[in-house]
């Protein structure tokens, strides 16, 4: 596992050790910025269930200014640590031990908007409808800011979260990981869509 481009270009990460996590792979996480991307011109990012911090990592290494990442796991937060260490991003990352219900709670409370958000949650324990819900309700995303949720590719993920959240992309790769991409566009009379 490394970083892939950018100012860290080939920087080895540490992943987690253990079955807690499930790191995104080089391959899939070229793919993912190759269609997002695949460099920015500064932002913020939200890694939710970051694991080993690699995307949020490797959004900094693209150009992003800071990058929050949260996990629950003690070992994930030390694996970010360590590779934020690494890549000598300390001063551009803020990482938390929490549940992603109660970080996305605490980030609406400081009133903190993202303009691209990576979601990589456990296959078996995803809520996404719910926690998409939960950024579209906290006004967690600035206008014209990126959702991406990697999932199991069995899930079938809605077409729309709200009037304003639509998805811009979609790509399945072999095993059981799917990717889908959103796009923030904000409109009036936003609703909540299961």
């Amino acid at each position: 596992m490394r970083v892939i481009a950018g100012v860290c270009k080939g920087r080895p990460l540490k992943a987690v050790g253990g079955n807690n996590t499930r790191p995104t792979t080089d391959k899939v996480k070229e793919t993912i910025f190759n269609m997002i991307g695949p460099f920015f011109s500064g932002g913020q990012a939200l890694d939710l269930y970051s694991g080993s911090g690699g995307l949020g990592i490797e959004a900094l290494s693209r150009g992003i200014d800071q990058a929050v990442f949260i996990d629950k796991f003690g070992p994930a937060i030390a694996a970010i640590k360590e590779n934020v260490s690494r890549c000598h991003f300390k001063e551009k990352a803020d990482i938390y031990r929490n549940t992603v219900n109660r970080a996305l709670a605490i980030l609406t409370k400081r009133e903190a908007q993202f303009d691209l958000v990576f979601m990589d949650p456990p296959y078996a324990k995803q809520q996404i409808s719910k926690e998409i819900n939960l950024l579209l309700k906290g006004n967690l995303l600035k206008e014209e800011a990126i959702v991406v949720v990697e999932h199991d590719d069995a899930i079938c993920l809605p077409e729309y979260f709200s009037t304003s959240l639509k998805q811009w992309k979609h790509q399945t790769y072999h095993g059981k990981t799917a990717v889908s991409i959103y796009r923030y566009l904000r409109e009036e009379n936003e609703g909540d869509y299961e």
